[in-house]
């Protein structure tokens, strides 16, 4: 932090002896240079966990997540979640078993690895995507154009599938792909598409492959097969289903809570919101004598939803689910919770045994599986399939009549 000139100044000023009337008062102060000068750095207000704050600066940010602490920078989303009334909310219900499969099961087997894999080299091959950064923006505007050639490709645009940037001030706008249903009523499965070094962000390379490039493919390539179902994209389908591609979740979640904030004021229906999060790294979890798994996190997310996850895991993976724990405002998914809506984050592997590679020059496609890449798009395609087609209302319904 630079030394103010007024701080400087002032104690010089405060000593010095009383000046006669004969003489000249040579000391001059330029106030305006000086206002200038004591400028502070700009100071972000960010949430730590529930109701406790503090004012930092974007440097003291990278030194809380170089310490592995987690937050949301609230600056300009300070309200989010006030129009949200816990107790007048209803709750929503998840079914409970899959029932889709025979719908599902036969397009599980065109999810591609070889897709997944010529995506994330691209998408790593940026020499950032720090979101304040031209690269952020370079990237962002190539991951717009693959969705919507996705979205060509499969003829989906005839039927009003479109994607387009949610604008941000910093420069990288998140994407949303919107499927739309027979009603407003919406499930969003969500990535982050910003990379950092948390050394010097605007400056060192963040290939971000594992964080979050594997999560931005996987879902890109789940959207992509979920396309080839013609009822789906005919709109056939009970709900809307969203996939969005977050801007500067590394810088405090700012791109989620900007989206779920214009959600909250716009009163949007969201029933189910789904983050993915670093879905490549497998190596930690065989290193550990340990099965390869689907990390369901089990902390600040929906209950109802998580477990109808598991469920989704067992029918349509081929590997195990385990539970385990990564704190307040790990991801994207907080913001969704934050403004009242269902949200649940499964990621590579247990929390600790996740990728430690992150956040720097090393996170690399070298370190990943496409297999267990693989595992993540089958459970995305299922869930979006399943939660799409589910009658909420009828689910609600039900229950009141059992109470």
């Amino acid at each position: 932090m630079k030394a103010s000139l007024i701080a400087l100044l002032l104690p010089a000023a405060a000593s010095a002896r009383f000046i006669e009337a004969h003489e000249v008062n040579r000391v001059h102060i330029p106030t305006a240079a000086l206002l200038e000068e004591v400028e502070s750095p700009e100071r972000y207000l960010i949430e730590l966990s529930p109701g406790k704050t503090a004012w930092v600066t974007e440097e003291e940010k990278w030194q809380l997540r170089r310490e592995g602490l987690n937050f949301m920078d609230i600056t300009e989303n300070a309200d989010l979640g006030a129009l949200h009334n816990a107790a007048s909310k209803a709750t929503t219900v998840f079914p409970e078993k899959v029932q889709l499969q025979s719908e599902i099961h036969p397009l599980l087997g065109n999810l591609s690895k070889d897709l997944m894999k010529e995506h994330l080299e691209k998408f790593s091959s940026f020499h950032t995507r720090y979101y304040k950064s031209d690269y952020g923006r370079q990237s962002s505007e190539w991951l717009l154009k693959t969705v919507q050639d996705t979205i060509k490709e499969a003829g989906a645009d005839k039927y009003g599938v479109k994607a387009k940037h949610f604008e941000h001030s910093w420069g990288q706008n998140s994407v949303i792909a919107t499927i739309p249903g027979k009603s407003n009523s919406t499930v969003v499965i969500g990535a982050h598409q910003d990379s950092i070094n948390l050394w010097l962000p605007s400056v060192l390379p963040a290939p971000g492959a594992d964080d979050d490039g594997s999560g931005t493919v996987t879902i890109l390539e789940a959207f992509r097969v979920l396309l080839s179902s013609k009822d789906v994209i005919k709109g056939n389908a009970p709900n809307t289903i969203e996939f969005h591609w977050y801007s500067a979740e590394e810088g405090g979640l700012l791109g989620s809570q900007a989206i779920f904030s214009e959600y909250e004021k716009q009163s949007r229906d969201v029933k189910a919101m789904l983050q993915q999060d670093m879905t490549g790294y497998v190596q930690g979890t065989l290193d550990a004598g340990k099965p390869e798994s689907v990390g369901v996190i089990m902390d600040f997310v929906d209950a109802g939803l998580t477990a109808f996850i598991k469920k989704v895991i067992e029918e349509y993976c081929g590997i195990p689910w385990v539970e385990t724990k990564c704190g307040y405002a790990c991801s994207d998914h907080a913001s969704a919770s934050k403004a009242g809506y269902p949200s649940a984050f499964v990621i590579e592997s247990t929390f600790g045994d996740s990728d430690q590679k992150i956040h720097g020059t090393d996170d690399l496609i070298k370190y990943l599986s496409f297999d267990h890449m693989l595992q993540h798009a089958r459970m995305t395609l299922a869930l979006a399939y399943e939660l799409g087609y589910t009658d909420f209302e009828k689910l609600k319904g039900n229950v009141m009549g059992e109470l």
